[in-house]
């Protein structure tokens, strides 16, 4: 008989994964319960999907990668969701058109709900037994880091759905936005040196990731906090917008072909600057950090006052060590908001992901893995550019220093603004 104190047993990793899983299902079903089934059936614009194809999405990769092959018994929910909720896995068949998502009135969400219900059941069969979760631990986990990505989509996806409604209707009304001011902008520098780059071994760590690696990095100076709105609308009134030298060729040509004169989400026809939320329409708060910003913005603004904008080593090394504390989608204010908190950096995790120079590109030594799911991230690497941190809207539980998030450069859904860096 085994009289240790319980304490100091180990956990069983199969009853922590099942755990794991429950946790993280549960909160996507948590995002969608103040929805109704028309919130959730709509696609906004070719780049974000409904939210009820996400539901039935995120539930179509644990059975397409984890039951179907490894659990015996197991019986397909409908054949033709393989099809409809596959997103871009040539390998596994075929896939309905992205752009065409919101044109899928059926099934309808309760039956989406229905099929999630019916994976749930089979995996936890899986997960209670303690052989098969081990052996298929790292593609659980795979698939509950997959889901966190599309709790934040379903977010971002949900916010240019709604900012199309006249309406204007809030997701979350009467939300308390917290108070802060901005601190005084300061520059933290760095001598330069040879860092160490990519996941270090330690927890979850999607492919893109690794491999760990060296990369030289010049002497610099980084801001200590990102770009908050007072300072973007300095940017708004100097005529930022209007002025060719600031901007990369491309980002010229996309601002006036698109009519760009101001943040994403952002409204001044009331001689007040506004911005629509997830929360309603609220004003400007001066002190938070821009948001909803393309890297051609950034890039201008960082022109705009003689800096740049840091490369993905730089940002990565800075951050390396620094507590994971922030404001993150578990708050329930989907919006970013000043902090001051923090000795020398502010605000390198959640509140808005950063913008840097880096293009999306494999590490050295990159190698995809096999089969279909070697399709997640690394044919993606082309004309895109990383961006760091997480934001308001990302899980806490799922962002490190090495995570590399990647958009084009006219993308501003996103919750993304970014930081300042300087060569010294």
């Amino acid at each position: 008989m085994n009289d240790r104190p319980r304490s100091t047993l180990s956990p069983d990793p199969s009853f922590a994964l099942a755990a794991r899983y429950r946790v993280v299902r549960s909160a996507t079903e948590q995002l969608a319960a103040p929805l109704s089934p028309e919130d959730c059936a709509i696609q906004s614009m070719p780049d974000a999907s409904p939210v009820k194809w996400h539901l039935g999405h995120t539930s179509w990769f644990f059975e397409t990668f984890i039951l179907t092959p490894h659990l015996k018994d197991y019986a397909l929910y409908e054949p033709a969701f393989r099809v409809i909720f596959n997103s871009y896995y040539n390998a596994v068949g075929a896939k309905h058109p992205r752009p065409q998502r919101g044109l899928l009135s059926r099934p309808p969400l309760d039956v989406v709900r229905a099929y999630r219900a019916h994976v749930d059941e089979a995996m936890a069969r899986l997960l209670a037994d303690p052989g098969r979760t081990g052996e298929l631990s790292p593609l659980i986990d795979l698939g509950l880091n997959h889901e966190q990505q599309h709790q934040e989509l379903i977010l971002t996806d949900l916010k240019h759905m709604l900012s199309c409604n006249p309406l204007q209707p809030a997701y979350l009304p009467n939300v308390e936005m917290p108070a802060g001011q901005e601190r005084p902008l300061e520059w933290v520098e760095f001598e330069e040196a040879l860092v160490e780059i990519g996941h270090d071994g330690k927890g979850f760590a999607f492919d893109n990731e690794k491999p760990r690696h060296r990369e030289f990095v010049a002497a610099h100076a980084l801001a200590s906090r990102p770009v908050s709105n007072g300072e973007y609308m300095r940017f708004i009134a100097d005529d930022g917008y209007r002025r060719p030298e600031l901007w990369l060729s491309e980002g010229w040509d996309w601002l006036n072909a698109n009519g760009i004169r101001a943040p994403l989400y952002w409204d001044g026809s009331n001689g007040k600057q506004c911005r629509f939320t997830l929360h309603g329409v609220l004003p400007v708060v001066p002190d938070a950090p821009v948001c909803h910003v393309s890297l051609f913005e950034a890039d201008a603004y960082a022109r705009w006052v003689g800096a740049r904008l840091p490369t993905g080593a730089e940002w990565e090394s800075a951050a390396a060590g620094v507590p994971i504390e922030g404001h993150f989608a578990e708050d329930r204010v989907y919006e970013p908001c000043p902090r001051t908190n923090c000795a020398s950096f502010d605000q390198l995790f959640g509140d808005v992901w950063e913008w840097t120079q880096s293009a999306y590109a494999p590490y050295p030594g990159f190698r995809p893995a096999a089969g279909a799911i070697g399709e997640y991230n690394g044919k993606f690497m082309c004309n895109q550019y990383v961006l760091r941190g997480g934001s308001c809207a990302t899980p806490r539980t799922h962002i490190r220093a090495s995570y590399r998030n990647f958009f084009p450069a006219a993308a501003r859904w996103q919750f993304s603004g970014f930081r300042l860096a300087r060569d010294l």
